[in-house]
């Protein structure tokens, strides 16, 4: 039969006043008078597609409205939240003009500052500008004690509000130090110390930053234990490899630069090698901590992952699963047979 002819007759006979989706399906296939053994792969997929599109082209458009409406929640709120950092910037600003005197003060208010802002946003540029004014204000010689410090607080700033995870860090890192990198191409005489001094603050910011997570462990609220949870296993391998990550990002932002620069990195690396011992130290404290705080609330995460399995969701992967099995031996007892056949014919 033509496909188009067989969608527009089943279209015809399908009827919705059946409340069972079963009950639509067979009278609409039964009203077709159909050979079902004969049919062509094309007509199984218009017939599928035909009744899979009628039953649930209201639900379809629904999802479509839905995603249109939250392509615009994302749009305006992304621009809410650069107005929320752009006010918040004026409001700093507003303050630190009011207690300009007062050197004191002012570096209070910077650590709340830091706080206070999402730091990712601007990240790039405020270490670039850190850099650049420790070289200008430099008057003996040596960058590395007042360039380790903020590169050690950006850091751990960066990090400490937002989920302990691979690939959050490794973008906090990365960005650190590709800026660095870009300050010490155009300062060459200064590089080795300008990415000397960046790497050992990086470091420590990191070390910082899980140490405060392990605090903070044992004070963590019900609701972030339960968030915890949902990435248990992922934050306790992470925790195991905080050292292979970071010398990951040295590689990885050598490998992408200049000869001179990736020597100087991958020299530095290999110095690094034992001072990431600290780093090690407190992530494995940090990984024992949390299973011994949360491996009770991880039991109770696989018993409602067991719930799920009896979903709707889950018992037609099982389904599909079995289906799939079957299919596949059906495909190779028929191979099996044809290759059969094809020897006996030979051997006769």
């Amino acid at each position: 039969m033509d496909t188009q002819e067989l969608q527009k007759k089943l279209q015809e006979a399908y009827n919705k006043r059946y409340k069972s989706v079963q009950k639509r399906v067979t009278t609409a296939i039964e009203a077709l008078n159909i050979d079902a053994d004969n049919l062509s792969l094309d007509e199984i997929t218009t017939i599928t597609n035909t009744v899979v599109d009628t039953e649930t082209s209201a639900l379809q458009l629904d999802v479509e409205k839905l995603l249109e409406e939250k392509e615009a929640i994302e749009r305006a709120l992304e621009k809410k939240s650069e107005e929320l950092q752009e006010l918040k910037y004026e409001v700093f600003h507003a303050i630190e003009d009011e207690f300009k005197e007062s050197q004191a003060t002012l570096a209070k208010i910077h650590q709340i500052k830091l706080q206070s802002i999402d730091l990712y946003d601007i990240l790039s540029e405020m270490v670039e500008s850190a850099i650049i004014t420790a070289l200008e204000k430099d008057s003996d010689g040596d960058i590395s004690e007042p360039t380790i410090e903020v590169i050690k607080e950006i850091t751990f700033e960066s990090i400490k509000e937002g989920s302990l995870n691979t690939i959050r860090i490794r973008k906090i890192l990365s960005t650190i130090l590709a800026t660095a990198i870009d300050v010490a191409e155009a300062s060459p005489n200064r590089a080795q110390e300008i990415l000397s001094a960046t790497l050992k603050g990086m470091r420590g910011g990191l070390i910082r930053s899980i140490d405060r997570f392990k605090k903070r462990l044992a004070y963590m609220p019900v609701e972030a234990k339960h968030i915890l949870i949902e990435d248990y296993d992922t934050i306790i391998e992470d925790l195991h490899q905080t050292d292979t990550l970071f010398s990951q990002v040295v590689v990885t932002q050598a490998s992408e630069s200049s000869p001179t620069i990736r020597k100087v990195l991958i020299d530095l690396n290999k110095e690094m090698h034992y001072d990431l011992e600290e780093l090690v130290h407190i992530s494995k404290e940090a990984a024992e901590l949390m299973k011994e705080k949360f491996s009770n609330f991880a039991k109770l995460a696989v018993k409602k992952a067991d719930v799920a399995l009896n979903s709707p969701k889950a018992k037609e992967a099982k389904r599909m699963g079995i289906q799939a099995w079957e299919v596949a031996r059906g495909a190779l007892g028929t191979a099996i047979k044809s290759a059969k056949d094809a020897i006996d014919k030979k051997d006769k």
